[in-house]
């Protein structure tokens, strides 16, 4: 491997590190924002079970839908799909609608709704444009 490639590998890997941690942060802000700072818990109720959402659970879903995203752009990448990201943004985009599926169903105050509404927005602006736009490792 070149020197040249080394250096695209590693700031590819970088990048879609830099974009990873972002895509985590960027919720978990906003739980910040909406749990501790504004005193309004994140909160799902079914039926009698109250499932009380913190920081914990809200940077590992985020850490492992970014780690899914970053998975899938690399198969399609690996396997030479044609306009592999494009694909992917399609992909990133269809998951970030359905994931918004669950938000209209009861169990759920307006504030609680509203903010995993933004934090879904949050990592998807992020990871988004992030992976979708990053350097490519060149072997």
């Amino acid at each position: 491997m070149s020197a040249w490639a080394r250096r695209s590998a590693a700031t590819a890997a970088a990048s879609t590190a830099a974009a990873t941690a972002a895509a985590v942060l960027a919720p978990v802000a906003i739980w910040a924002v909406t749990d501790p700072l504004r005193g309004h818990p994140l909160r799902i109720t079914d039926g009698e079970e109250t499932l009380d959402l913190g920081a914990a659970p809200v940077a590992v879903v985020a850490l492992l839908a970014s780690l899914a995203g970053w998975a899938l752009l690399a198969v399609l990448e690996r396997f030479g799909v044609r306009r592999a990201r494009a694909v992917w943004t399609g992909v990133a985009v269809a998951v970030l609608a359905v994931s918004f599926l669950p938000l209209a169903g009861d169990g759920l105050d307006s504030g609680t709704c509203t903010a995993l509404a933004l934090m879904h927005l949050a990592a998807a602006a992020v990871l988004i444009p992030g992976l979708a736009g990053r350097p490519r490792a060149h072997s």
